[in-house]
């Protein structure tokens, strides 16, 4: 008889006692996700596999602060994976304008030799994907997520922003990150 997967909360229990398994399981399950929802936001696969192992090292480093009373596991996970992600657009707004105004001609053509074109086809397939899989979203969930991952709204500002109940907005992102989960998940198997 096959055993019933272990909760989310429980994995966290797990990886707060060091249990390297529960850590395994749980990046198994959401790495894919926090990647895509990186992605769209920082269009590079290097960035977002920075933010992936980013939140689940701080992931083993605070799991015991972890409380199922304030939420589920998923939206931790998700709120981690937002502040990582903000961070590095904050970081990348700072050095991309110096950069981009001292490169002159010479650098500009060296780095268009340097173009893998697998790589570019990977990004595009990839960004095909991620934007398939948002626009299968329903309206008032994709609204939510674009407003909290992609432009940084809080979930209060969205609220405001909307004019809907926190509570609302809260349920429409937990649903529609559920769903577009499910929905990559299913993408990838086939």
């Amino acid at each position: 008889m096959e055993s019933l997967p272990a909760t989310d909360a429980l994995l966290l229990t797990k990886i707060a006692q060091r249990d390297q398994s529960a850590l395994s399981t749980l990046y198994d399950r959401y790495a894919k996700i926090i990647h895509a929802i990186a992605f769209k936001s920082l269009h590079s696969v290097e960035e977002s596999e920075e933010v992936v192992l980013d939140v689940f090292s701080q992931v083993w480093r605070i799991s015991d602060r972890y409380d199922a009373q304030k939420g589920r596991v998923d939206t931790w996970l998700f709120t981690l994976a937002r502040s990582r992600i903000l961070d590095r657009l904050r970081k990348l707004q700072r050095t991309t304008p110096s950069t981009t105004f001292s490169m002159d001609a010479t650098q500009i053509e060296s780095k268009a030799d340097d173009i893998d074109l697998f790589q570019e086809a990977f990004l595009a397939e990839r960004r095909a994907l991620i934007i398939t899989a948002m626009n299968k979203l329903p309206h008032e969930q994709r609204v939510v997520i674009e407003l909290a991952y992609y432009q940084g709204f809080t979930q209060s500002q969205i609220a405001r922003k909307i004019g809907i109940p926190l509570g609302t907005v809260k349920t429409r992102i937990r649903l529609g990150l559920s769903k577009l989960k499910s929905i990559l998940a299913n993408e990838q198997d086939l």
